[in-house]
């Protein structure tokens, strides 16, 4: 999920030796300024939690946040997907939006169907503005049908809230009941891997293994009352957690505790690697609010009823890109030399650029430089030869199916058919 990348592309430029995935790169004017001081960063209920583990604090999107504890990055990735990572996320922006009307307002913003979504299930979606560009992705629940419960990016909290309020009121003024919370009074945790189901079943009576991809529930898990989401941002099996404040770190404790050591707190830098190998976009990277959910091969997220009565923002621009194909998309790409990072050209055979990577860097897990960007439309098929310009050198490169590795989502057996 993101924002203010470029710091966490600084912070990790500063720790040297350690491998990293690529991260977006602020403009010049940008770079240049200061870091905001260690006492005006806001700070999770984790904060001490992670220094006692020898967590490495560096400032992203306002908020100290831990890029990595002892082991090194490519150690957390691997580890992640061979038991576990538990990761503080309490930097993003939790909230409910309640009333009658609250589904009808969200999908005036966002270009999913929330109206279709069964209670207690939920959809990546995107805000979109007037010209249909991406101002945001989010993870929407469906808590009921006067309930919807949404987890937005920490550095586009102030955009996205923002932008939620300008379109509040003229539709309160309709005469329409809709309501807003901002949970901050809770903090978010997320468990990834294949130890993940394992280690929350200790913590909870309910039976886990019936909550599958996508589900939402509010539920006990040690003795706190917790939203649970089966999800992630890791290509593997897993959980977010919203818990109460004050019972966070005994909630991440105990999850520590009940692993016996497998499952490791880990850190932003891991984080990344972990999205990038399973072809996930990072706003601010990947998405911008140039770039159309069409382009960025997001088009699955417009529900089909949405495609056909529109109503969302952007909506013209997205639904003739739907009919007649965007002029550019995002691919992934495997490539020789240096890692391809963030701003490196794609080239054709005829050395004319056809493209720009937009995240890069070196898979702990494949042992293989991936990166994601976008081509000209017509340089999208898989397979089709390009070439990557790293550091003022062109290296060979192949664009490639995304995600780069398996991922283990937790879904219903398929029907056997008779």
């Amino acid at each position: 999920m993101r924002r203010a990348a470029w710091q966490l592309g600084a912070a990790l430029r500063r720790n040297a030796g350690q491998q990293r995935s690529d991260v977006y790169q602020k403009p010049a004017a940008a770079a240049r300024r200061p870091f905001a001081s260690e006492s005006s960063l806001k700070k999770t209920m984790l904060h001490d939690l992670h220094v006692e583990h020898g967590g490495k604090m560096v400032p992203f999107a306002g908020w100290s946040m831990p890029i990595q504890y002892k082991d090194s990055i490519m150690d957390s990735t691997t580890n992640c997907r061979t038991a576990g990572s538990l990761f503080d996320v309490s930097h993003m922006c939790g909230l409910s939006l309640k009333g009658p009307d609250a589904i009808p307002f969200l999908e005036k913003l966002v270009v999913g169907d929330i109206a279709g979504l069964a209670p207690g299930t939920g959809t990546l979606s995107v805000f979109t503005n007037e010209k249909g560009g991406v101002i945001d992705d989010t993870v929407i629940t469906k808590v009921t049908d006067e309930h919807i419960y949404l987890v937005v990016n920490a550095g586009c909290r102030d955009k996205d809230l923002e932008h939620l309020a300008k379109h509040l009121k003229p539709f309160q003024n309709e005469g329409k009941t809709v309501g807003w919370h901002v949970h901050d009074e809770r903090s978010l945790l997320a468990l990834q891997g294949p130890l993940a189901p394992e280690v929350l079943q200790k913590l909870s009576s309910e039976d886990l293994s019936k909550i599958y991809f996508g589900d939402f529930k509010i539920l006990d898990i040690n003795g706190s009352e917790c939203f649970l989401t089966r999800t992630g941002y890791t290509g593997e099996d897993g959980f977010e957690i919203s818990v109460p404040n004050e019972d966070a770190v005994a909630l991440a404790v105990a999850i520590l505790e009940k692993s016996e050591g497998k499952i490791r707190l880990t850190g932003l830098g891991a984080r990344d690697s972990l999205r990038l190998e399973a072809g996930l976009c990072l706003y601010g990277n990947d998405l911008e609010q140039h770039i159309t959910p069409v382009e960025a091969g997001l088009a699955w997220t417009i529900g089909k009823r949405r495609r056909a009565e529109g109503g969302f923002l952007g909506a013209e621009t997205i639904l003739q890109q739907l009919k007649d194909g965007p002029p550019r998309r995002r691919v992934g790409l495997i490539s020789t030399g240096a890692p391809a990072r963030s701003h490196s050209e794609i080239l054709n055979g005829e050395e004319k650029n056809v493209g720009e990577v937009t995240s890069g860097g070196f898979s702990p897990c494949l042992k293989k430089n991936i990166s994601m960007g976008y081509v000209a439309n017509g340089y999208h098929k898989n397979g089709t030869q390009v070439k990557v310009t790293v550091r003022g050198r062109q290296y060979d490169a192949v664009v490639t199916k995304m995600p780069f590795v398996p991922v283990h989502y937790h879904k219903p057996a398929a029907p056997v058919k008779a």
